[in-house]
């Protein structure tokens, strides 16, 4: 027997809230990218690993904040909480090789295509093998393939434009209207997956296995929010990451050990001629009227 899916039974509420989950993680992780690409300071492992935390984590709860609103209208819902726990943890290492990728490499086009592939898949990893712990009761799931290409294909595009407007432009704008983009991927990406979905149902009133949604998923989806939280305000301290600025030398480069004065361009500094002798400081006056005497300053 066919079962009768409904991915919105809160209405537009679900949808709303993973979107503007996905948009904050899409924010904190391209802005901690958009800073490190910048910088060769020795905290940009930690900025990496923040950002790929950041998009995960968003990710990873839009895809649950949605997930709350999906029902099987003759069989009670539930998950497992060790595939799901893994949907996060996996997702998350993926998006951290593509981003370690382009935040290293990101001067080749290549590193930026095999970043963005890489961080695309992650998305859609997470999004599957979340969708692998869930249960039904006497009931399975399959999906159409043609839309699990597309919902892969729109992530891997998503996640390489994303990327390709980090590298290529800078600024607030830039990694707002780039977190815009990835955010409505990545949540039109979940909604194009789950009309994939096909649901099976054997038998009715099976013995349910693993947890009920709402006494896993809402326990579960305070974690990453949290850490959503603490990574906003860690990027909102820093006002560098805020506004962009680089860590980036002048390229005149600090002339502080060649001329003892810091952030003075090397050019403008004058030589003082050394006069041994004081006829010659005389001399050189008289050549040069209404010259101050250097010895003098």
């Amino acid at each position: 027997m066919q079962g009768t899916i409904d991915g919105f039974s809160y209405g537009l509420v679900t949808p709303v809230a993973a979107f503007l989950m996905a948009v904050l993680g899409a924010a904190l992780g391209l802005r901690c990218t958009m800073r490190c690409l910048r910088t060769r300071r020795a905290w940009k492992p930690g900025g990496l690993a923040l950002g790929a935390a950041s998009i995960g984590s968003g990710v990873w709860t839009m895809h649950f904040i949605a997930m709350t609103g999906f029902v099987v209208a003759e069989a009670p819902v539930g998950y497992d909480r060790l595939t799901t726990f893994a949907s996060l943890v996996v997702g998350i290492l993926m998006v951290g090789v593509g981003i370690f990728i382009v935040g290293y490499r990101a001067s080749t086009p290549m590193a930026l295509v095999t970043g963005g592939i890489i961080t695309g898949l992650g998305i859609a990893t997470m999004h599957y093998l979340g969708m692998a712990g869930l249960r039904l009761d006497g009931g399975n799931i399959d999906y159409d393939i043609g839309r699990v290409a597309l919902s892969v294909l729109i992530a891997v595009a998503a996640a390489t434009s994303a990327l390709w407007v980090v590298v290529s432009r800078r600024g607030f704008l830039a990694s707002l209207a780039a977190s815009l983009v990835m955010g409505v991927a990545s949540t039109g990406m979940h909604y194009t997956a789950m009309t994939a979905v096909h649901v099976h149902l054997e038998e009715a009133g099976g013995a349910a296995v693993g947890e009920r949604a709402t006494e896993l998923l809402i326990p579960m989806l305070i974690g990453p929010a949290v850490f959503l939280l603490l990574a906003g305000v860690a990027v909102a301290v820093d006002p560098l990451l805020v506004t962009g600025g680089g860590d980036r030398e002048p390229r005149g480069g600090s002339t502080a050990a060649a001329c003892g004065r810091s952030g003075v361009p090397a050019q403008r500094i004058r030589p003082r001629p050394a006069y041994r002798d004081p006829a010659d400081r005389t001399a050189a006056r008289a050549s040069r009227p209404g010259a101050p005497d250097l010895h003098d300053w």
